[in-house]
């Protein structure tokens, strides 16, 4: 799969962009805050629904206007797709496929991609969200119709907090609290199924982790995952050592009845708790991914180099998963703004590791930062302008 056209209508610091990509490397090159980082950000929302950067579509949209639009020709097994989003600040956001209206949600079935930014340190580093997001994100890829099992489970999620609050609030008690029974279901049914497909997950980027790890690096960390869970008892808010303790010797099997009876069961257990403090305590919401390098926990003991290595080594093993079984072919693998950090010689182990991807855009604001192997279709941008490219 590559990208051939990228159009962009009051998008960020654009009032209108047209920039043509070619099959191998591409390189976009400008100063700080001339624009470059927001044409990768556009495709990354096309793949994902989301930005690297926000966490709310408006932010996207230029300065001043009620809307903005990423539009971008698409090509793989010999297909042109034209697919197209319109960002609104009021009202839903709305997709095309070649001119024909879809789902906004059904977007990531068109087109994939894996973005890797400084911002992904916070993988590491940040709280469990960060890493959830991640994982489904990275299903959805992989399995399109997985989004509304995610958007299902979080409906089922807000109907049985807004239950738990108003059972707080009056006291309801016993068979007046059979509706939750209703809802614990619906949690469990789609809940399980998200708790399998991200163990699945986890265990396929094993060793593909370790592999693009070894790449970057040239040493063996020895990095893993490992699942966190909380209807295993985890507590999202424990340090990540003890999560990782509690949470390794134990695997929720994959058969989907055994992950609902354990479900189940951790849900009566909190039933009285959920209902002290109005909320719920247990399933994918609450659980977490802890990441280990050199057999502890890379959250509080990896250096900077080390967690930064691990987090981009992360995001190659999930563009090595989706080339696997992808049958659009590769993604179109996205590093914004990575080589500054990088010393000469992971400059060219990375440049060497991404040398295989049928299409890479690279951000960078110094050219000499980026090997010259990857320099041979570059694209100038300033202030909101594609110089050349």
């Amino acid at each position: 799969m590559r990208v051939t056209q990228l159009s962009l209508t009051d998008f960020r610091n654009y009032a209108k962009a047209e920039v043509s990509f070619f099959p191998g490397p591409n390189l976009i090159v400008g100063r700080n805050g001339q624009g470059k980082t927001n044409l990768v950000e556009a495709l990354g929302f096309l793949s994902t629904l989301g930005s690297h950067r926000v966490s709310t579509d408006k932010a996207m949209i230029r300065a001043g206007h009620d809307s903005g639009i990423i539009r971008a020709r698409l090509e793989y097994n010999g297909r042109d797709i034209l697919a197209e989003v319109q960002l609104n600040r009021t009202g839903q956001n709305r997709a095309q496929v070649n001119r024909s209206v879809i789902k906004t949600r059904d977007l990531p079935r068109y087109f994939s991609s894996v973005v890797f930014a400084p911002e992904d340190l916070s993988l590491v580093r940040g709280d469990p969200s960060g890493r959830r997001k991640f994982l489904d994100q990275l299903l959805v890829l992989r399995s399109p119709r997985l989004a509304a099992v995610l958007s299902d489970y979080d409906r089922v999620l807000k109907q049985r907090n807004t239950l738990l609050k108003s059972a707080r609030a009056s006291g309801m008690r016993g068979n007046q609290l059979s509706t939750l029974d209703i809802w614990d279901e619906r949690l469990v049914e789609f809940g399980s199924e998200i708790i399998d497909e991200r163990s699945k997950l986890v265990q396929q980027l094993g060793e593909p982790l370790r592999a693009a790890y070894r790449a970057v690096v040239n040493e063996d960390h020895g990095p893993a995952l490992v699942a966190s869970l909380s209807i295993l008892g985890a507590d999202e808010d424990a340090d990540p050592g003890a999560m990782a303790t509690l949470s390794s010797p134990k695997a929720v099997s994959s058969v989907d009845s055994s992950t609902q009876e354990i479900f189940r069961t951790a849900l009566t257990g909190l039933r009285k708790r959920e209902l002290d403090r109005g909320v719920t305590l247990a399933g994918p919401h609450r659980d977490d991914l802890v990441f280990m390098l050199n057999a502890l926990p890379a959250k509080g003991y990896a250096s900077h180099g080390e967690s930064w290595s691990f987090a981009l080594a992360l995001k190659l093993a999930s563009a090595q998963l989706l080339r696997q079984d992808s049958a659009s072919g590769d993604p179109v693998l996205i590093l914004d703004d990575v080589f500054a950090e990088l010393d000469l010689h992971r400059r060219s182990r990375l440049a060497a590791a991404i040398g295989s991807f049928e299409q890479v855009l690279i951000t960078a604001a110094v050219l000499e930062d980026v090997p010259a192997a990857l320099v041979a279709h570059t694209i100038h941008i300033h202030a909101g302008a594609v110089i050349d490219g």
